[in-house]
């Protein structure tokens, strides 16, 4: 038996038709068209929506969502020799600062019209290389890093690629690469010299392993400087050395702790290290600050919500991030314009810390 085949009505062919023109066959001209304007207008509200009025946007975006159209990326990217990306390499994202910094720096490009594409190197400058390169084959028009120190080819490539880059988290006098941050340095030869001056002699670090990581070892660098102006120094044995986490924190507390003649203060390179080892501290039975001070970096949420909030160093992560967007911004508007900006670390001083002990406490 014959199947009768389905009649075409004319709801149906106008329903048709609609699809039709809300399909991916509309062009530029067709959105022009529809909100009475050039082709030319369409393309600077796309391209720099600030140069147009509110009324003129709003009238252009309008007819876009009405007719549903895309703009061709390729097409695009082939006029205005931008892909509208910009890519971001962090080495981690478990760090809370480098998530604020993340969380800006997206606001700032979705403002000005570009999309961040995010890579994690953990550390690794091998992974960090590899990912900046993946990014610029996919035609990023400028690449956020942290640190200075970066593969030996990563320069060169940036270079040669005429791609501008900005290095963040850091910052360095003279330094021939735009970077914005604080002198890791500075921060903590100022920040022992206040230790010292609290009477402290005894010290001990826990460090993040410096071989890939310059922030780490510059601070590393202005603890021994500011011992080494008041005549101290610190032995091998109150120097430990961890990637990253706060049980690796626990573990190099208790590493530095248990030696002949402990510290009478522990300085921490990094967040998760001061909230660890502080843990490990109480579960220890100290006192502190009565018996120890115990200080870190960062400034992470927690550190001064638990028990015994953490004394710290305080980094601006939120103006780091927006000052790096504004810094690539002002480079791919005009090459050569942008300046290094140095961020002011604080000191905030709490619980943890205070003058050392009179009497030594006897080990276990």
């Amino acid at each position: 038996m014959a199947k009768n085949k389905p009649t075409k009505t004319p709801a149906a062919d106008a329903g048709n038709a609609t699809r039709k023109t809300r399909s991916s066959s509309v062009t530029l001209r067709d959105v022009a068209r529809f909100a009475g304007v050039s082709s030319a207008t369409v393309s600077r509200v796309m391209n720099n929506p600030s140069v147009v009025s509110d009324e003129l946007r709003s009238r252009i975006m309008v007819a876009i969502d009405h007719l549903g159209w895309v703009p061709h990326a390729a097409a695009r990217a082939l006029a205005t020799q931008r892909t509208g990306t910009i890519g971001a390499v962090f080495p981690t994202l478990a760090n809370e600062h480098f998530a604020t910094a993340i969380q800006t720096l997206q606001e700032a490009f979705e403002q000005a019209g570009y999309t961040l594409l995010l890579g994690c190197s953990q550390y690794d400058p091998e992974r960090e290389y590899r990912q900046v390169r993946t990014m610029l084959e996919r035609g990023v028009d400028a690449v956020v890093l942290v640190g200075e120190t970066h593969h030996p080819e990563l320069y060169p490539l940036l270079e040669q690629r005429q791609v501008p880059f900005v290095n963040t988290f850091v910052y360095r006098e003279g330094s021939d690469r735009l970077c914005v941050g604080i002198d890791n340095h500075q921060a903590f030869f100022e920040f022992t010299t206040y230790l010292i001056g609290l009477g402290h002699r005894r010290f001990a670090m826990l460090s993040q392993i410096a071989d890939s990581n310059d922030r780490a070892r510059a601070r590393r660098e202005g603890v021994r400087d500011a011992l080494a102006e008041h005549g101290l120094g610190m032995t091998a044995a109150h120097m430990a050395e961890g990637l990253w986490g706060a049980r690796t924190g626990r573990e190099l507390f208790s590493k530095v702790m248990d030696t002949p003649q402990p510290p009478s203060v522990v300085i921490c390179g990094n967040g998760s290290f001061a909230m660890g080892a502080m843990l490990e501290a109480m579960h220890q039975g100290y006192d502190i600050p009565k018996e120890l001070s115990l200080v870190g970096f960062d400034d992470f949420e927690l550190m001064s919500e638990l028990p015994i909030p953490i004394t710290t160093v305080r980094v601006p992560s939120a103006e780091i991030g927006e000052m790096a967007a504004k810094m690539i911004l002002a480079e791919l508007a005009q090459p050569g314009s942008a300046e290094s900006v140095k961020c002011e670390a604080e000191i905030i001083v709490r619980a943890s810390s205070g003058p050392p002990p009179k009497v030594r406490r006897a080990r276990a």
